[in-house]
């Protein structure tokens, strides 16, 4: 019989061995999310961001089938370079395996499979959302979802400004998703740092931030995850106004073109590219290494607690 289980990756295996602080990364970015040859250059800027702020990286995806945790440098090229390489959510992966595909792993599937690997902390750029005219539609991320129901700390830049961030904040707030700002009590828009909402929570260092995990771990109540929103500073965002033209173009395309679903936010990133001439590729780039960074101060931080960080799961 097949085994289908999760694979680690060496310097996974034995950073769990020698319980040393471990950052979950996703894969998308580099197989969906940035274009050649950038996406490879990037993904190894971010796991080397990783190692230089004192954590283990653990990029996550699928070969041939096989669930890593841990992808080494020749999976990450083949993801980065592969044709046909499926977005995978949860709900793709079982299927996925069994078809022996190639895939890569959004921000739902990261985070499933980061806390199955008992990881407590993910970095990401911007989390998928309610899109805009969900209520036609009811197209909204399975990002959201799945994180009320997995412990994990997700660092990010807040939800991607081509969504409905006021709705998406909403729903967060009926699945019990907690959201904090990292040294802000306003919620960041991706590329803008300032994406239009207050939030009812600040925290100001890694520290802070692991002992919000003690403290739940300790209460044993909930069992979702903690958004933790950061903004680029202003110095470094995207010009506002050429987001806010290049947005609205993009979204006159969509309409036009009858893109929806999975498509939706490919084609929007893409169109960002090409429209800003580079320039939101740069911030997304700065976005994704700053998390990055950030992630793993805070997986550093828990390990000085009696135990790793990471979120136990009431019974």
């Amino acid at each position: 019989m097949t085994d289908f289980g999760i694979r680690y990756g060496d310097h996974v295996s034995r950073a769990r061995r020698d319980d040393r602080p471990v950052v979950a990364l996703e894969s998308t970015i580099i197989s969906h999310g940035l274009p050649h040859p950038d996406n490879l250059r990037v993904a190894r800027e971010i796991e080397q961001t990783v190692r230089d702020n004192g954590a283990v990286p653990a990029t996550i995806g699928m070969i041939g089938g096989e669930l890593f945790v841990g992808l080494d440098d020749d999976q990450i090229q083949h993801l980065a370079l592969a044709d046909g390489v499926a977005k995978l959510s949860v709900r793709d992966l079982a299927v996925a395996a069994a078809k022996k595909a190639d895939g890569a792993t959004t921000v739902a599937a990261t985070s499933a499979i980061a806390a199955a690997a008992e990881i407590g902390v993910f970095a990401t750029g911007g989390l998928g959302g309610v899109h805009r005219e969900a209520n036609v539609t009811f197209d909204e991320s399975a990002d959201l979802t799945t994180l009320a129901r997995t412990p994990i700390v997700v660092v990010c830049a807040g939800v991607k400004s081509i969504l409905d961030v006021g709705a998406t904040l909403e729903r967060l707030e009926t699945l019990g998703v907690a959201v904090a700002g990292y040294r802000t009590r306003r919620f960041p828009g991706f590329f803008i740092t300032d994406g239009g909402f207050d939030i009812d929570w600040q925290l100001d260092s890694p520290q802070q931030v692991a002992d919000v995990i003690s403290a739940r771990n300790d209460q044993g109540v909930g069992a979702g995850a903690l958004v933790l929103a950061n903004p680029l500073p202003v110095d470094e965002q995207l010009d506002p106004e050429l987001h806010d033209r290049t947005l609205a173009e993009g979204l006159e395309l969509l309409a036009r073109d009858g893109i929806t679903g999975k498509a939706v936010t490919p084609f929007l990133l893409g169109h960002f590219h090409e429209s800003t001439e580079g320039q939101s590729l740069a911030v997304n780039v700065r976005i994704i290494l700053r998390n990055a960074a950030l992630a793993a101060q805070i997986a550093a931080a828990g390990t000085s607690a009696p135990a790793p960080l990471g979120f136990s799961v009431p019974a």
